[in-house]
């Protein structure tokens, strides 16, 4: 920083940038980045994030093994496709995608989810900004206060460039671990679309001692039923990034702990620094906003992988190991990876349904009282889709689809019954105005029913 601030060009010395390495960082992205901030000094910055620097940081780990997509993958999991449509067919209302599904390398992954990453961690990286140029406002004499606040658009500059290159770090590293498009949980790909990373299969499946075409069938279909849920239910998407952007909104970098640790940082020691990224030290205690933010997306989520468990599960009944891979997969979306644990300490936020067995219980109930057909019809609209209360307690939500299976009117409560009396008197006000206008014929207020002329024909 004090080669920054002193506004030399030559950018940093190769042996400070090999250092680095203990944090995990690329010296040469690390290049990038302070040419970017130095542009930023000298006037030549917009004051806005570089995501593509964020891009550039993940397609370089992406593509560190450089291993594509060979003929033969691609058409065992094109076999695997076209067999896993067959069967959700017989599991699920919903319709097939439009859009053929895909095999990925990692890097065509992290090209597909990176706009929708950005959306998500936008409101994070304004908050680090925000904070960097707060703290240098409070921090600085009162005879400089005109220059910090000139200063305000670099220092935006400088959190942001910090966190895109942060950001793309941990998505490059997540495409080592992800196996296909909805694996995370949340709507990464384009809307319609399925896809399985190959590369990432074959290290999945390498422990599990299952036949490898079983394995294939099995992660199909779970990414064809995920796919064409949100295909269906299209506001779900949204619903779901906006939960996540509200969460993300409350997130606030706590200035003292940022203090503390640069008071006593050795840039020779990165490992304090790389300690303190992972582990979230610098993003303070959830406010209950965000712990009431964080259990609606929980539940959310919940609901949603619950209801593409039922499905997959009933779909793959013919595969003998159905029930070890379905096992496997729940094992690995409770832990998480190291990737998927170091973006929940970037943004603070983890991407796991804690409630997910309790959310397939309720849809397996569902699908036992009334069905595949009503079941899926709960996407329909927002307002039917079950609830948390729903998730304790399924019993209620299986009587009501019942009732309504038999046409029985549903129980009203008190809110259905303040609604009815408000449509009631609007009916009432209509109905009156209307009878006025239909007597005031002539247009000056009289009924026009006091002559028998009046009725005479025109």
């Amino acid at each position: 920083m004090r080669q920054l601030l002193g506004g030399g060009t030559g950018g940093l010395d190769p042996e400070q940038l090999s250092r680095l390495s203990g944090m995990n960082i690329d010296p040469a992205m690390m290049q990038a980045v302070m040419r970017q901030l130095q542009s930023a000094f000298e006037g030549g910055g917009e004051g806005g994030i570089s995501w593509d620097l964020a891009q550039r940081q993940a397609l370089h780990i992406a593509n560190q093994e450089g291993l594509g997509v060979t003929s033969g993958q691609r058409t065992d999991l094109d076999q695997a496709f076209a067999l896993a449509t067959l069967w959700l067919s017989e599991a699920t209302t919903i319709s097939d995608l439009a859009t053929p599904p895909r095999t990925l390398t990692r890097g065509g992954w992290v090209e597909a989810t990176l706009p929708v990453w950005q959306e998500l961690a936008e409101p994070v990286a304004t908050s680090i900004a925000d904070a960097l140029t707060a703290a240098l406002s409070e921090q600085a004499p009162d005879d400089m206060q005109g220059l910090v606040q000139g200063a305000g658009r670099i220092m935006r500059t400088v959190g942001g460039s910090l966190f895109a290159s942060q950001l793309g770090q941990v998505v490059g590293n997540l495409s080592k671990e992800v196996v296909s498009g909805g694996d995370v949980g949340i709507p990464l790909m384009p809307d319609g679309e399925a896809a399985i990373l190959p590369q990432n299969f074959d290290d999945f499946g390498r422990d599990l001692e299952v036949p490898e075409d079983q394995l294939a069938l099995y992660v199909a279909t779970r990414e064809l039923a995920h796919a064409r849920l949100f295909r269906h239910a299209r506001w779900l998407r949204l619903h779901v990034i906006s939960q996540v952007t509200d969460f993300a909104r409350g997130v606030h970098v706590d200035t003292d702990a940022l203090e503390d640790l640069a008071s006593r940082f050795d840039p020779s020691e990165p490992e304090e620094l790389r300690r303190a990224l992972e582990s979230g030290a610098l993003l303070p205690a959830r406010s209950e906003a965000q712990n009431a933010a964080l259990a609606r997306l929980e539940n959310l989520l919940a609901t949603v992988e619950g209801w593409v468990e039922v499905v997959t599960e009933d779909a793959t009944s013919r595969l003998p190991s159905a029930q070890r891979i379905a096992e496997a997969v729940r094992r690995r979306r409770a832990v998480g990876g190291p990737a998927e644990r170091a973006l929940g300490s970037l943004v603070g936020l983890e991407l796991r349904p804690r409630r997910m067995r309790e959310a397939a219980a309720m849809w397996r109930a569902v699908t036992d009282a009334v069905g595949s057909a009503a079941r899926d019809a709960l996407w329909d609209y927002p307002d039917l889709m079950p609830a948390a209360a729903d998730i304790d307690d399924p019993a209620a939500l299986v009587a009501r689809l019942e009732a309504r299976a038999r046409g029985e009117a549903p129980v009203t409560d008190e809110m259905d019954d303040a609604l009815a009396r408000l449509l009631a008197g609007e009916e009432d006000a209509s109905s009156a105005e209307a009878n006025g206008d239909e007597n005031d014929v002539d247009g000056d207020g009289s009924s026009g029913s006091d002559s028998p002329d009046d009725h005479r024909p025109v």
